[in-house]
């Protein structure tokens, strides 16, 4: 089983955070390999809510769809895969620490299955390493935008 659990502290309220994460149109700007978010459902985000992601990974091409299985706006999201190469869990979770600073974590947990079991050690460190950069390209686009009157979202 691969269980990655990464978090970061940002300067900047956590209802602007969770607005800017939970918002799937985002992700290609934050995530390094995502390369676009479709959605199957219409919007806004809400339990039972599908967005197709194109992505990259271990250099190979991947398309998979996520539904939303738990939200709690400003605390909480939670998505599956629906179908894809790879069963993933996906949470976020947003925590305030004071006024100006939230901490958000993002875990990511599956079963690989295939030949992917062979790489679940090298899988988990991989993605660890992926969603550190995803945070901090989070952290340094929230902060620089919190920094200015330009709109977030």
């Amino acid at each position: 089983m691969v269980n990655v659990l990464t978090d970061i502290k940002i300067k900047c309220t956590r209802n602007r955070v969770a607005e800017y994460a939970a918002n799937p149109d985002n992700a290609p700007e934050w995530y390094v390999n995502i390369d676009s978010a479709e959605w199957q459902t219409q919007k806004p985000l809400s339990i039972g809510s599908r967005i197709a992601f194109k992505a990259q990974f271990l250099g190979r091409q991947l398309a998979y769809m996520y539904e939303i299985v738990e939200f709690i706006p400003e605390q909480k999201l939670v998505m599956r895969t629906a179908n894809g190469p790879f069963p993933m869990e996906t949470t976020y979770t947003w925590e305030t620490i004071d006024n100006n600073l939230t901490r958000m974590t993002l875990q990511n947990k599956g079963i690989p299955i295939g030949f992917s079991k062979l790489l679940t050690p090298l899988m988990s460190l991989l993605m660890k390493r992926a969603n550190k950069k995803d945070l901090k390209k989070i952290k340094d686009i929230l902060e620089k935008r919190s920094q200015s009157p330009r709109s977030i979202t």
